[in-house]
């Protein structure tokens, strides 16, 4: 018998530790090379476990246990042959509808078991008698189950409270409870999030765009963008571009403080949020001030599906010196962005309503998005701020200018 031992890799040079999150193959399957076969969940993503040999699996370490890097978390048996299906494994299409229709018989009739017929109903109602044994078919109440029944049921208080028993009966709702486990990802972000609001004098600054020239710029060229580049053009994309020529002015905004001091950078590395299935993700588009429109929406593409494909990397997330998140593609009108540290800004999206607005003197109907900039008063002053998200905003409902 031969064995090959999977380890835990090394996702990156500040994580020590992992923890086994959940095992897509079960304890003797048969496994195939480069599939993945686990998924290890860090402080900063859920990476995924391959196989690095076909054979059958031997897990080791158990969901929820946590490993050090180099920890063996399964083996393979290479020797092991794999399994072939049987006739008994393939059902006949004979079995299948007998099956199915055996499921039909049994939910018809524990659907009609118990339930009264719409006569039946209104007789019990009108005689307050409930827990009648049904007799008709599938065991469906009729008529003449509730005339025996009420023979046998007494006036009065009785008959009220048998009433009462069957619409409480009937108005009763499911009040199950399900627990699940909290990833170490999610346990993480609780963490960061809370020393956010408690270790950051962050504050936040809004102001309103009209996105008619940006509709309009996207409508005329995203056919010929298309064609070109092999990407859309997104919104994600002309905000990068618009926050990046921003910066160059402000680089406050896109500084961090390192102890007794302000580390400012002189490129872009800009994070951009994606929901992803593991919980929220923040991939980096490295250099994103010197890269084209072109450039960027391809870059942010293929992070954000790897994102969630679950298999952005670490290298993939850190470094970020500034950070755009869009709500507004769930529908958010306006919010307030908490600070993704250590870096001092982030910039927040929202959707885009078209609501009346003062034009050269007139009330015209435009498509209107609230931005909001949060920011770490210890690095960023107010004017500083102020003065970015208007510079972000004359970018956007100038975006020629901006572009060229």
């Amino acid at each position: 018998m031969s064995i090959v031992e999977i380890k835990i890799p090394s996702p990156g040079e500040s994580i020590t530790e992992v923890e086994i999150g959940s095992w897509l193959k079960a304890d003797g399957d048969y496994v195939k090379l480069d599939e993945t076969i686990c998924e290890i969940e860090t402080d900063k993503a859920t990476l995924p476990l391959i196989a690095e040999s076909s054979g059958v699996l031997k897990i080791i370490l158990q969901e929820g246990e946590t490993a050090g890097i180099g920890d063996v978390a399964c083996s393979i048996d290479i020797d092991a042959i794999q399994p072939e299906k049987t006739a008994a494994e393939t059902p006949s299409a004979s079995s299948e509808t007998a099956e199915v229709k055996e499921k039909s018989v049994s939910t018809a009739d524990s659907y009609s078991a118990g339930h009264p017929s719409p006569a039946a109903r209104k007789m019990m109602a009108e005689q307050g008698i409930a827990n009648v044994s049904g007799g008709g078919p599938g065991g469906r109440i009729t008529k003449a189950d509730v005339q025996e029944q009420g023979r046998q049921v007494p006036d009065g208080v009785a008959a009220a409270e048998s009433v009462l028993q069957m619409e409480a009966a009937e108005a009763s709702g499911s009040r199950n409870k399900k627990r699940e486990r909290l990833s170490r990802l999610r346990r993480k972000l609780a963490e960061r999030l809370v020393a956010v609001k408690n270790e950051t004098a962050m504050l936040t600054t809004f102001n309103e765009v009209d996105m008619q020239a940006i509709l309009d710029l996207r409508s005329q060229s995203k056919d010929v963008f298309l064609e070109k580049y092999k990407v859309k053009l997104g919104f994600m994309g002309l905000f990068t571009k618009a926050c990046t020529e921003a910066l160059k002015d402000f680089p406050a905004v896109n500084a961090q403080l390192d102890g007794d001091e302000i580390v400012f950078h002189d490129y872009v590395d800009m994070g951009i949020a994606v929901s992803a299935p593991k919980g929220l993700m923040v991939p980096v588009v490295r250099n994103a001030e010197s890269l084209t429109l072109a450039q960027i929406e391809t870059e942010i593409g293929r992070l954000a599906k790897r994102a969630r494909d679950n298999k952005i990397s670490i290298e993939e997330m850190e470094g970020g010196t500034f950070s755009i998140t869009n709500g507004g593609v769930f529908g958010s009108m306006l919010s307030t962005p908490i600070l993704n540290p250590p870096q001092s800004a982030i910039l927040g999206m929202h959707n885009i309503v078209e609501r009346p607005m003062a034009v050269n003197g007139k009330v015209e109907i435009r498509p209107i998005m609230y931005l909001a900039l949060s920011y770490d008063h210890r690095i960023v002053d107010g004017q500083q701020s102020v003065s970015f998200l208007v510079r972000v905003k004359e970018n956007l409902e100038n975006p020629t200018r901006m572009l060229f």
